[in-house]
């Protein structure tokens, strides 16, 4: 064995959207911010949110990164005919031009790859609905 361990007992876990499924894509899954915590090695805060359970009587913890203006307690929308407001998560083929957004999918179904630093984000320049593509400016 090796003489060098990973530092991992201060990790709080990976940071990734919700994986999308029929509530979200047919309306939208309401969370609440739990926390906002500071994980060792990484600049970004994240935000501890739980959801209801689509299926089973009960909750599901999601680990976030914080954006700008969250706070305890906050509602977090995710899903198609969710608002645009801080916090919230939905596609961006429903965001005007000149939006600024964070934790942006490179893939659908991906999780989260693009803008995830800390006090990092795009924004969405042209959408282009004939090859399903959307310009971002990082």
């Amino acid at each position: 064995g090796s003489i060098y361990t990973a530092h991992t007992r201060l990790r709080k876990g990976a940071a990734r959207l919700r994986p999308r499924d029929t509530s979200e894509r047919q309306g939208y899954v309401k969370g609440v911010v739990q926390e906002i915590v500071h994980e060792s090695g990484r600049g970004a805060p994240l935000a501890m949110v739980q959801f209801r359970s689509q299926t089973k009587y009960k909750r599901v913890n999601e680990v976030f990164i914080a954006t700008e203006g969250m706070y305890t307690g906050q509602a977090v929308y995710c899903g198609s005919k969710a608002k645009l407001t801080i916090g919230n998560v939905l596609p961006m083929k429903d965001m005007p031009e000149g939006s600024i957004v964070c934790n942006v999918e490179e893939r659908p179904g991906d999780r989260g790859k693009l803008a995830r630093a800390s006090g990092d984000y795009a924004t969405i320049i042209a959408h282009n609905a004939d090859a399903g593509t959307t310009r971002l400016d990082a």
